[in-house]
């Protein structure tokens, strides 16, 4: 009778083996074919520009659209106000009382 019981119940051992034909979380989207549009349309994943700082607005854009063509942009003057909302199509460019970049621009 407890032969019987073993035969009806999976062994742990052969859930185990059947979790490990299962494809990884964890591997490289690349290989995986799991990646999806990244920002402003690319597959690219950068996120900040920190090399845009001290360039003037126009720089900038142009840099930035090298990684994210299809990023909208909006230029923030010294002390002006922006809301707190995400948007991942959108990089705000804060520049300083001569028009230069004055911190790295971000995603956001």
């Amino acid at each position: 009778m407890a032969d019987e019981k073993n035969q009806e119940t999976e062994l742990p051992g052969e859930q185990t083996q059947e979790m490990c034909n299962l494809p990884s979380l964890a591997m490289n989207p690349l290989e995986s074919g799991l990646l999806v549009r990244g920002i402003g349309g690319s597959t690219n994943s950068k996120t900040n520009w920190p090399e845009a700082v001290g360039l003037t607005v126009e720089e900038a854009q142009n840099k930035i659209k090298i990684d994210a063509p299809n990023i909208k942009f909006q230029v923030v003057h010294p002390d002006n106000f922006v809301t707190m909302d995400f948007n991942q199509k959108r990089v705000r460019l804060y520049i300083d009382s001569s028009g230069k970049v004055a911190r790295a621009p971000m995603l956001g």
